[in-house]
Protein backbone atom coordinates (compact mmCIF):
# COMPACT_ATOMS: atom_id res chain seq x y z
CA UNK A 1 0.00 0.00 0.00
CA UNK A 2 1.41 3.34 -1.11
CA UNK A 3 1.89 6.59 1.96
CA UNK A 4 -0.66 8.20 -0.25
CA UNK A 5 -3.46 5.45 -0.16
CA UNK A 6 -2.19 4.69 3.75
CA UNK A 7 -2.75 8.49 4.38
CA UNK A 8 -6.12 8.17 2.84
CA UNK A 9 -7.31 5.13 4.65
CA UNK A 10 -6.20 6.73 8.28
CA UNK A 11 -8.64 9.86 7.35
CA UNK A 12 -10.88 7.83 6.21
CA UNK A 13 -10.70 5.50 9.79
CA UNK A 14 -11.44 8.90 11.08
CA UNK A 15 -14.41 10.31 10.31
CA UNK A 16 -15.92 6.94 9.86
CA UNK A 17 -15.02 6.98 13.60
CA UNK A 18 -16.80 10.12 14.46
CA UNK A 19 -13.15 12.37 15.01
CA UNK A 20 -10.98 14.50 13.29
CA UNK A 21 -6.79 12.83 12.80
CA UNK A 22 -4.51 15.66 13.57
CA UNK A 23 -2.62 15.37 10.65
CA UNK A 24 -1.36 12.32 9.74
CA UNK A 25 0.48 13.85 6.98
CA UNK A 26 2.67 15.74 9.74
CA UNK A 27 4.07 12.31 10.82
CA UNK A 28 4.86 11.30 7.23
CA UNK A 29 6.42 14.34 6.53
CA UNK A 30 8.48 13.50 9.64
CA UNK A 31 9.32 10.09 8.78
CA UNK A 32 10.44 11.45 5.46
CA UNK A 33 13.14 13.73 7.09
CA UNK A 34 14.08 11.07 9.39
CA UNK A 35 15.28 9.01 6.18
CA UNK A 36 16.76 12.30 4.89
CA UNK A 37 18.79 12.94 8.31
CA UNK A 38 19.44 9.22 8.34
CA UNK A 39 21.14 8.77 4.76
CA UNK A 40 23.15 12.89 5.53
CA UNK A 41 24.25 11.21 9.13
CA UNK A 42 25.05 8.21 7.59
CA UNK A 43 27.52 10.03 4.71
CA UNK A 44 28.83 12.22 7.32
CA UNK A 45 29.95 9.60 9.24
CA UNK A 46 31.50 7.72 6.55
CA UNK A 47 33.54 10.37 5.56
CA UNK A 48 34.27 11.30 8.87
CA UNK A 49 35.41 7.55 9.28
CA UNK A 50 37.27 7.70 6.46
CA UNK A 51 39.19 11.18 7.50
CA UNK A 52 37.62 13.45 4.95
CA UNK A 53 39.23 16.83 4.20
CA UNK A 54 35.39 18.24 3.80
CA UNK A 55 35.99 18.87 8.20
CA UNK A 56 37.84 21.56 9.67
CA UNK A 57 41.20 21.13 10.17
CA UNK A 58 43.02 20.78 14.02
CA UNK A 59 39.71 20.68 15.73
CA UNK A 60 39.78 19.81 19.14
CA UNK A 61 36.92 17.99 20.42
CA UNK A 62 35.18 17.64 24.27
CA UNK A 63 34.87 13.70 23.61
CA UNK A 64 37.20 11.28 20.65
CA UNK A 65 38.25 12.55 17.21
CA UNK A 66 36.86 12.94 14.13
CA UNK A 67 36.65 9.21 13.33
CA UNK A 68 34.67 8.24 16.95
CA UNK A 69 32.40 10.84 15.91
CA UNK A 70 32.32 9.40 12.64
CA UNK A 71 30.94 5.86 14.12
CA UNK A 72 28.48 7.61 16.52
CA UNK A 73 27.54 9.58 13.34
CA UNK A 74 27.13 6.42 11.53
CA UNK A 75 25.23 4.57 14.09
CA UNK A 76 22.54 7.24 14.87
CA UNK A 77 21.95 7.20 11.00
CA UNK A 78 21.35 4.06 11.22
CA UNK A 79 18.83 4.18 14.03
CA UNK A 80 17.20 6.99 11.98
CA UNK A 81 16.27 5.11 9.17
CA UNK A 82 15.14 1.98 11.07
CA UNK A 83 12.83 4.66 12.78
CA UNK A 84 11.89 5.98 9.78
CA UNK A 85 10.76 2.92 8.48
CA UNK A 86 8.74 1.86 11.12
CA UNK A 87 7.14 5.44 11.26
CA UNK A 88 6.46 5.02 6.95
CA UNK A 89 5.77 1.63 6.67
CA UNK A 90 4.59 -0.06 10.18
CA UNK A 91 2.81 3.54 11.64
CA UNK A 92 4.00 2.36 14.81
CA UNK A 93 3.60 3.93 17.78
CA UNK A 94 6.75 2.83 19.56
CA UNK A 95 8.84 3.71 16.43
CA UNK A 96 7.22 7.10 16.93
CA UNK A 97 8.92 7.57 20.50
CA UNK A 98 12.07 5.74 18.61
CA UNK A 99 12.55 8.55 16.47
CA UNK A 100 12.07 11.37 18.60
CA UNK A 101 14.39 9.80 21.15
CA UNK A 102 17.27 9.45 18.10
CA UNK A 103 16.46 12.84 17.01
CA UNK A 104 17.57 14.41 20.58
CA UNK A 105 20.30 11.96 20.61
CA UNK A 106 21.08 13.06 17.18
CA UNK A 107 20.82 16.66 18.26
CA UNK A 108 23.01 16.66 21.37
CA UNK A 109 25.39 14.78 18.88
CA UNK A 110 25.26 17.18 16.24
CA UNK A 111 26.35 20.25 19.09
CA UNK A 112 29.26 18.10 20.21
CA UNK A 113 30.60 17.63 15.92
CA UNK A 114 29.67 21.47 15.57
CA UNK A 115 33.50 21.79 15.67
CA UNK A 116 34.11 19.83 12.30
CA UNK A 117 31.33 21.50 10.40
CA UNK A 118 29.95 24.39 12.06
CA UNK A 119 27.51 25.19 9.53
CA UNK A 120 25.94 21.63 8.14
CA UNK A 121 25.70 20.67 12.63
CA UNK A 122 23.32 23.79 12.98
CA UNK A 123 21.50 23.50 9.75
CA UNK A 124 21.00 19.55 11.02
CA UNK A 125 19.75 20.36 14.09
CA UNK A 126 17.07 22.60 12.92
CA UNK A 127 15.99 19.79 10.58
CA UNK A 128 15.69 17.62 13.58
CA UNK A 129 13.53 20.10 15.73
CA UNK A 130 11.19 19.90 12.66
CA UNK A 131 11.25 16.45 12.70
CA UNK A 132 10.44 16.22 16.31
CA UNK A 133 7.66 18.35 16.08
CA UNK A 134 6.03 16.57 13.28
CA UNK A 135 6.22 13.26 15.37
CA UNK A 136 5.18 14.77 18.39
CA UNK A 137 1.99 17.32 17.26
CA UNK A 138 0.20 14.39 16.00
CA UNK A 139 -2.18 11.98 18.63
CA UNK A 140 -2.02 8.41 18.71
CA UNK A 141 -1.67 7.02 15.59
CA UNK A 142 -3.81 3.71 16.19
CA UNK A 143 -6.46 5.03 18.98
CA UNK A 144 -9.54 6.14 17.48
CA UNK A 145 -12.69 7.69 19.37
CA UNK A 146 -16.14 7.06 18.94
CA UNK A 147 -19.54 8.77 18.69
CA UNK A 148 -19.89 8.28 22.57
CA UNK A 149 -16.42 9.26 23.43
CA UNK A 150 -15.10 5.84 24.43
CA UNK A 151 -11.59 5.32 23.36
CA UNK A 152 -10.79 1.62 21.22
CA UNK A 153 -7.85 0.44 19.51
Amino acid sequence: MTTAARHEADLAAARSAGTSLASPGLVTFAGVLLVLLGFFNGLDGIAAIAQSHVFVGNVHYVFGDLRAWGWVMLFLGVLQLAAAFGILMARAEWARWTGVGVLVLNAFSQMAFIPSYPLWSLTIIAVDVVAIYGLTAHGPLERTTDTAGQTQK
